[in-house]
């Protein structure tokens, strides 16, 4: 059919821009609010709590796709009150256009609700205390199918069930089971946490994974939710001015770790994120935190609602404040102040008063001096004969066995300087290693050789080490166990969310095997996003070398140093460890010939 000259008028006056029809902006503005079950998850807790909900009930089936149920013990709704729950930019939270400057609770922008209405199957029992009957609303794809009176207890249930059936596309973006699991149990925790009062259950495909009671203070919810391992080894930082209170916890330098779990960071009872905070509290570790490791921190802000704006992100995972620079000083220097002191209860008596103030020991004025003598003996304090007074390195526990071995020609050792760096000749060339990056990456070459020919050297353990491991870290670890054991690491389930350690690597001596392999499984978390065997077996063997390596800080005499440096030779000498660090700077006779004017 051809198109007239007047039918390309009339098109044209008409114009190109439309309204969109009311379906599809729910489903464009689900898109912003609704990424996956956690987002319906977190909507659905923040108005229980806001509805004053005190004992919450959180069930959800098949990591949340196929239901996701919320029951509250709150001040529920009126008929009137569901109906219009469900309707674009309706909230009970707002009433004036001054309210948006000082919002103090946790859902406000009006739009949550409908949006999981859009994408999912809603049904919604609630009653209210002075109420006789209560309601039930049904609704799918956002239209309401039923409302009817019904038999509820005070409070509301709220069901979402088929989360993205009428998005398929939404629905294929989703993670793999355990993955949205886990990002369920995080919104769970991070609730509890910002309402240390309130009561959280959390029942997963019939089975109670959670069960936080009410408690009276933050840091009795942080041992409920992180356990005593955690919390035990924390201090406290705190700050209360005029507009701003600080209340948090963060890990002692000595117990710091490679993994980044958990940092959470709580303003005015709402779970954020922000760089600034974050960048606050690694400059107040400062060099208190070892090379490779994070801090482990739960961070409490209570500012004033004028000072802080949250309608910054849909999702309402960012909040912006009125003096970030103030902020970010405060936190830092509490922060640095707790380290600091602990550090300063821990380090040698040769420390001037300095690390009070908070400086890392790195920044004070160290001596280390070269030794060159044949003969190495160690001082009382275990560090080497001249080598003046060391820098105390916070460290986690790490192989301390002497590194000996046969001895071996070829290699000259010469000495170490600061504890970190080995000095050698080795063939004709000067040598200048880092103990650490150089034992970690022969560790990694023997580790992969073991797992390659499916023959790991394997050290069994006269008493197995137990481990506890929230439940969705625990399912995790469940499903690579067998994964684990042509590494060398045998672990083997015990209780609910128990586990044995009974046998690990021989190449990795002595060390927290339980906070390791809790760290482990940060990288196994990555293991969907890899379709490489390898891919997925790398980062395990390079943590399990980083592990078992000895530490920046950590004297060795010449015999050891010789073994180390003999070792690193004989794996090819490789230039990087394998996290991409430098190992050696090397010196051949020739460039030090041009150096000193020789050539």
């Amino acid at each position: 059919m051809s198109v007239t000259p007047s039918d390309q008028s009339l098109l044209a006056a008409q114009g190109k821009v439309r309204v969109l029809p009311g379906d599809v902006v729910s489903r464009i503005a689900a898109g912003e609010i609704i990424e996956r079950p956690a987002s319906v998850l977190k909507e659905l807790i923040d108005n229980s709590l806001d509805a004053a909900g005190r004992r919450i009930q959180v069930e959800v089936s098949e990591s949340g796709s196929r239901l996701i149920r919320v029951t509250d013990d709150g001040e529920g709704m009126t008929r009137e009150d569901v109906t219009l729950a469900f309707e674009r930019h309706a909230t009970s939270k707002l009433r004036r256009e001054e309210d948006l400057s000082t919002i103090a609770t946790l859902g406000f922008r009006g739009e949550a609700l409908p949006s999981i209405a859009a994408v999912s199957k809603v049904k919604v029992l609630t009653a209210r205390k002075d109420q006789v009957v209560g309601t039930q609303l049904t609704m799918a794809g956002g239209v309401v199918t039923a409302c009817i009176d019904a038999v509820a207890a005070p409070g509301t249930q709220i069901e979402v069930a088929e989360l993205f059936y009428n998005t398929p596309a939404r629905r294929k973006f989703l993670k793999a089971p355990p993955t949205e699991f886990s990002h369920l149990c995080q919104m769970v925790q991070q609730a509890a946490l910002a309402w240390p009062e309130a009561q959280f259950r959390l029942i997963h495909n019939g089975q109670e994974v959670l069960a936080y009671q009410g408690v009276g203070s933050r840091r009795d919810r942080i041992r409920q939710v992180y356990g005593a391992k955690v919390a035990d080894h924390m201090v406290e930082v705190g700050e209360e001015r005029a507009g701003l209170r600080l209340e948090g916890y963060v890990m002692k330098p000595t117990a710091v770790r490679a993994g980044r779990s958990p940092q959470d960071i709580v303003v005015n009872r709402r779970a954020v994120k922000h760089p600034a905070i974050l960048h606050a509290l690694y400059d107040g570790y400062g060099s208190f935190l070892p090379k490779g490791c994070h801090p482990v921190f739960v961070l409490f802000l209570d500012v004033d609602p004028g000072r802080v704006d949250v309608n910054v992100h849909p999702t309402k995972r960012e909040v912006r404040f009125a003096d970030p620079e103030l902020l970010h000083q405060t936190i830092r220097h509490r922060v640095r102040q707790a380290v600091g002191r602990y550090a300063e209860g821990m380090a040698a008596p040769t420390f001037s008063s300095a690390g009070l103030t908070g400086a890392a020991p790195s920044e004070m004025a160290v001596s280390n001096v070269l030794d060159l003598n044949a003969q190495v003996t160690a001082s009382d304090n275990g560090r080497a004969w001249g080598a003046g007074p060391a820098a105390v390195v916070p460290q986690v526990q790490e192989a301390i066995q002497p590194y000996l071995g046969r001895t071996e020609w070829g290699v000259t050792p010469l000495g170490q300087l600061d504890q970190t760096f080995l000095v050698a000749q080795v063939g004709p060339e000067l040598h200048v290693v880092d103990q650490h990056t150089a034992h970690e990456r022969v560790l990694f070459e023997r580790l992969t050789r073991g797992w390659q020919e499916r023959r790991p050297v394997v050290q069994p353990l006269l008493i197995p080490e137990p481990l506890e491991l929230p439940p969705h870290r625990a399912e995790l670890l469940c499903r690579h166990l067998g994964e684990l054991e042509p590494l060398g690491l045998h672990v083997e389930p015990f209780g609910a969310s128990g586990f044995l350690i009974r046998a690990v690597p021989a190449e990795l001596g002595k060390l927290d095997y339980a906070a390791f392999v809790e760290e482990l499984l940060d990288d196994l978390t990555e293991w969907h996003s890899s379709t490489s065997l390898d891919a997925r077996i790398r980062p395990v063997l390079a943590s399990l070398a980083c592990h078992g390596a000895v530490r920046a800080g950590r004297s060795m005499e010449l015999p050891e140093i010789q073994r180390l440096i003999v070792d690193w030779v004989q794996e090819g000498m490789p230039t990087t460890c394998p996290h991409g660090r430098r190992i050696a700077l090397r010196l051949s006779t020739d460039e030090l010939g041009r150096i000193f004017g020789r050539s």
